[in-house]
């Protein structure tokens, strides 16, 4: 469900610039940072470089198979 909020016109900006680095769009951008904070909230002890490999993670295609390379 989608849902409108208000964003200070900084975020908006901070956002538009990450996004275009990122290859997201605004909107995606900021549900990423919102994910980063969650996890970090939830988990303080984890650093940042772990954060970002558990969303990469999530985001990869479930496979049925295991592969050993």
């Amino acid at each position: 469900m989608a849902v409108n909020v208000k964003l200070s016109e900084m975020l908006v900006e901070q956002a538009k610039r990450c996004a275009h680095i990122q290859h997201r769009s605004i909107p995606k951008q900021i549900e990423y940072w919102s994910r980063i904070g969650k996890i970090a909230e939830e988990n303080p002890d984890l650093p940042f470089t772990l954060v970002r490999q558990i969303l990469a993670a999530d985001q990869e295609e479930a496979t049925t198979e295991y592969q050993f390379g």
